[in-house]
């Protein structure tokens, strides 16, 4: 027992008097190398796809349609005399069980005009139900039409409205395509179709819900008409009934001139 003591003493004093350094420090690992990511090479890049202006609508409110007046039309649509009808190989425009129903082949416009009845300050509604229509086929109510010059207030089957102008055959896009939540997408849909026109001043209402307004001082009056278009490689099959136009009187509100 005492020899082992005596080798333990021993041993003590000769770690204590090595220097630091002549310890061997513990072995270090060398920092692992962790590779970088590879980019991903993106062949077929997603091509970017246009988006129209969205119209955020509410409840109409009696402001945004003032001095309705007394009916002056209310069409079911039983008196074939009262509109153009017509029948080919490329559309047809006819009048059945209280409903004008247009129909057209791939790449044909058909328009229906109603007779004998012209005004300037109106408010007016139609109801409209697709069958067949899809993608960029466009319907609509045109208004104040004279001749072959009117206005044509346009829903398409990809829910976006727009307003065209046509003078004298010539046709002009003055309210661009936007979006709207009450424009029926494709077919089958349906919806009324309200249009609230003092001088040069046209609003525009969906199911009773105002969508916009714009300012166009070409045609003053005229008559009414609706029109359908097939603008891809399927036929259009629309359907309108129940026509109503009250008059209105209405004065816009003079601005004071400022100094």
């Amino acid at each position: 027992m005492r020899t082992i003591l005596i080798i333990f003493v021993i041993g003590f004093l000769i770690s204590s008097c090595l220097p630091a350094d002549a310890i061997p420090a513990a072995p270090t690992l060398p920092p692992s190398e962790t590779p970088l990511p590879t980019p991903s090479v993106v062949w077929f890049p997603p091509s970017a796809t246009p988006t129209f202006p969205e119209i955020v609508t509410a409840a109409s409110t009696p402001e945004m349609k003032p001095g309705i007046g007394a009916l002056i039309l209310n069409d079911d649509f039983s008196d074939f005399a009262s509109w153009d009808t017509a029948a080919s190989d490329q559309g047809s425009a006819a009048i059945s069980r209280n409903r004008l129903t247009i129909v057209v082949q791939p790449g044909i416009y058909l328009a229906s005009l109603r007779h004998d009845l012209a005004v300037g300050n109106f408010y007016a509604e139609i109801t409209a139900r697709t069958s067949t229509c899809r993608g960029d086929d466009n319907y609509g109510l045109i208004i104040r039409a004279a001749g072959n010059s009117f206005y044509r207030f346009a829903l398409a089957c990809n829910g976006l409205i727009f307003v065209e102008r046509v003078k004298t055959g010539t046709r002009l896009t003055i309210f661009e395509p936007v979006a709207s939540g009450d424009a029926p997408p494709g077919a089958p849909g349906e919806a009324r179709i309200g249009i609230w026109a003092v001088n040069a001043e046209m609003r525009v209402f969906l199911n009773g819900r105002f969508q916009f307004s714009l300012i166009d001082k070409s045609f003053p009056n005229g008559g009414f008409g609706v029109y359908a278009r097939s603008a891809g490689d399927t036929p259009v099959t629309v359907t309108f009934s129940d026509l109503i136009v009250y008059d209105v009187t209405y004065e816009f509100p003079t601005r004071t001139p400022s100094p």
